[in-house]
């Protein structure tokens, strides 16, 4: 067992915290690689050691890193709220897969981990609970939308920030494996093709 770290109503751990922030350091890199437009495939590898790619890491840190923190920490409220044992673990290989592929291909593959839930829940729980991750990603991608109106100077910034968040809500709707979407299509089909279209629309077509 783990000891319990309270930080207001949010219960934690030490390991908890720590697979947290390698999550979102390696996400954060990975992201910045293929934003920068850095990657072997690309031939511009060595752009890694300019004052771009740190102003672009910097950024994913408060996007993307935002995104994914708030994206799992949306699953362990509403676990917790359902009476449920939950902390996240991250996945090391699939962090090593996320920022390899990155550098190689400039692909992003964000799987970096999963909030592991303990507890008796029935189906629409658990389909709420993998809701509230993509939620999560939908809702601060709109918010950075509106900074672009609002605050035309960090257009740059908050255009990141909505294609990063948009991103990550469409793709952890994949219907597969421990993907969000296959729980939420088990419980709901139709709120399942209403986050897709959703995603889709704003990502591709908006």
């Amino acid at each position: 067992m783990h000891k319990t770290i309270k930080i207001g109503k949010i219960k934690t751990s030490k390991i908890e915290l720590i697979d947290i922030a390698k999550a979102w350091i390696a996400i954060s890199i990975a992201f910045a690689f293929v934003l920068g437009g850095f990657s072997l495939i690309e031939g511009n590898i060595l752009g890694i050691l300019s004052l771009q790619f740190g102003k672009i890491f910097v950024i994913s840190l408060f996007t993307a890193g935002l995104g994914f923190l708030l994206h799992e920490l949306g699953h362990k409220f509403v676990a917790q709220k359902y009476g449920c044992v939950a902390e996240f673990r991250a996945f090391d290989q699939m962090l090593y897969l996320a920022v390899g592929l990155a550098v190689v291909i400039g692909f992003i593959f964000a799987a970096p981990g999963a909030v592991m839930i303990s507890g008796m829940i029935t189906r629409k729980e658990n389909g709420i609970i993998s809701l509230a991750g993509p939620m999560v990603n939908y809702t601060l991608a709109l918010i950075f939308l509106g900074m672009q109106f609002l605050y035309p100077a960090m257009n740059f910034i908050s255009s990141i920030g909505f294609f990063i968040n948009m991103w990550l809500g469409l793709f952890n709707l994949i219907p597969f494996g421990n993907f969000d979407g296959k729980k939420i299509l088990s419980w709901n089909r139709y709120v399942w093709s209403g986050m897709v279209i959703f995603g889709v629309y704003f990502l591709f077509f908006y």
